[in-house]
């Protein structure tokens, strides 16, 4: 196995449609632009990606960014061992050079001034400077960047700057429908529908709360960790507190407010 085939997905995700994203997608894939995935958290962005990756049949390199990340920690770092130093290249280089899908997942955490190291990688030039190695890597053929964040949650100070949104095409992600939601849910979790139906209108009346009470709405990540945990035979509406309610908010009253819709929807 070569290296880039470590980096490819052995099984296919599942991931449902909501639009023509995939075909749009591979159009940005196949012009190799760079491509930036907007929307609230845990509403299938990453699941995106990977599923993408698989369909195209591209090894996935994915970074989760942090404020504590550096430049360095995306292109890589000289390090000392045994015989002396050692280059390592980071994961931005190594998806450069292995022709790799880089996904970085909610990019705006990183610094300003780490991000500006992409740029060369996302217009014409497709190049990325190591400038503590005194190297330029141009970009594989196969490579394309990849990048996510939460607008609605994020605030002004973490936003991104224009000079870096206008280089790359951009795709809007929300929750889906109610009903293709129920599927998902039902899919991923390998509940029944029915049940799936119920835990949908309980996190459709969280999603309501937002900016009344709720900095972030209940994601369809914490729909199925509840049907799983139905799936083990917790109780559906411990289930609900468990998965969808508690993790989201200290707030009393909109404890007992979602308490209160859960008890209604499951009796």
């Amino acid at each position: 196995m070569n290296h880039a085939e470590a980096y490819k997905l052995r099984r296919q995700p599942f991931y449902q449609p909501q639009g023509d994203e995939v075909a749009l997608y591979a159009a940005a894939y196949a012009a190799r632009l760079p491509v930036m995935l907007k929307g609230p958290t845990g509403c299938g962005k990453s699941r995106f990606v990977e599923y993408m990756a698989w369909t195209l049949g591209k090894p996935l390199i994915t970074v989760a960014c942090n404020e504590d990340m550096t430049a360095a920690d995306l292109v890589g770092r000289y390090l000392l061992d045994a015989g002396g130093t050692r280059w390592q290249d980071g994961p931005l280089t190594l998806a450069a050079r292995l022709g790799a899908i880089c996904y970085l997942d909610e990019i705006v955490e990183a610094r300003q001034d780490t991000l500006v190291v992409i740029h060369p990688l996302t217009d014409h030039r497709r190049t990325l400077p190591l400038d503590k190695k005194g190297e330029l890597v141009e970009a594989h053929p196969d490579f394309q960047l990849v990048i996510s964040y939460n607008p609605g949650y994020q605030s002004l100070m973490k936003d991104l700057k224009q000079s870096t949104k206008q280089r790359f095409t951009a795709f809007q992600f929300d929750y889906p429908a109610a009903g293709l939601e129920a599927e998902i849910v039902a899919q991923e979790a390998t509940v029944d529908q029915k049940i799936a139906e119920k835990l949908i209108s309980v996190a459709q009346a969280g999603r309501r709360l937002k900016g009344h009470g709720l900095d972030e709405g209940i994601s369809t990540r914490l729909v199925v960790y509840a049907a799983q945990l139905i799936n083990h035979g917790v109780a559906p509406a411990k289930a609900c507190q468990m998965a969808m309610v508690r993790p989201i908010t200290d707030d009393a009253d909109v404890i007992a407010s979602l308490d209160h819709t859960i008890a209604a929807v499951f009796g």
